[in-house]
């Protein structure tokens, strides 16, 4: 028995870890439920998108379980090569989107900071808070404010541990919509929804291209942006795409 759910909305795999008494922290076996439940969804032909929120309006996860790392010692939840909850180190074809219904702390700030994008309830606090219980956000959290934040402020969540509300970090770029929360779930899977209307191989393909530009020089992006566009052009979606715009329809891409 495990504290995640998973349920299919259409070509949506939506994830919601249930441990409402521990705030949504993950213990070592939900951590690794919710690994399985990302690589299976992955490997699924008929799910384009993954959605990732907890149970109630307190937390969407406060990290990983204190109370079962004071018994069997802390990092149980990191998964080998993919990280904690299997989300922070993973490398993923399809988008993972965040609906953080209540505090994201610690690891659970980590999870959301690997997400694609990020809808946030209007109440919820986020931030890093491992210095306060002698630890440092080692599995992904600082290496991303790192590339997403300036160093002051970035620095402030790390050393202090102090959280930040939703709305300030939609200022800073790392939310996408800060939303009212008794409608986040509602408007996070609308989005998401919308989005796999799209070419699912051209949402890949544009998922991928962005990860590979951040650690690349522009040149170097652009020279392998420019390999696999010309792939593009002669796909089969790139096609239907152009023809469904001529004629003036909806159009009909492919699940693959």
């Amino acid at each position: 028995m495990t504290g995640l759910k998973v349920e299919c909305r259409g070509a949506i795999c939506l994830l919601t870890i249930d441990r409402e008494a521990a705030r949504n922290a993950l213990d070592a076996a939900t951590s690794h439920a919710l690994d399985a439940a990302i690589t299976a969804a992955e490997a699924d032909p008929e799910i384009g998108a993954m959605v990732l929120t907890g149970v109630g309006d307190r937390a969407f996860c406060a990290g990983m379980d204190i109370k079962e790392a004071a018994e069997i010692g802390a990092g149980h939840g990191l998964v080998p090569g993919r990280g904690f909850g299997g989300v922070t180190e993973r490398k993923r074809s399809k988008p993972l989107v965040a609906a953080i219904n209540g505090a994201a702390v610690a690891g659970g700030f980590e999870i959301m900071m690997a997400c694609d994008m990020v809808f946030a309830a209007d109440h919820a606090l986020m931030g890093l808070s491992e210095v306060k219980r002698g630890l440092f956000a080692f599995a992904g959290g600082i290496q991303r404010l790192a590339h997403q934040v300036p160093r002051a402020t970035a620095l402030a969540m790390i050393m202090t541990g102090e959280l930040l509300p939703a709305r300030r970090l939609y200022e800073l770029g790392i939310v996408t919509e800060v939303v009212p929360g008794p409608a986040l779930l509602e408007r996070t899977l609308a989005v998401t929804d919308a989005m796999l209307g799209n070419s699912w191989q051209a949402i890949r393909n544009g998922l991928e291209l962005y990860e590979l530009a951040c650690g690349m020089d522009i040149d170097r992006a652009l020279a392998v942006g420019n390999a696999w566009g010309k792939a593009t052009l002669s796909s089969a979606d790139s096609r239907e795409g152009v023809t469904a715009y001529a004629l003036k329809r909806e159009a009909r891409f492919t699940r693959d």
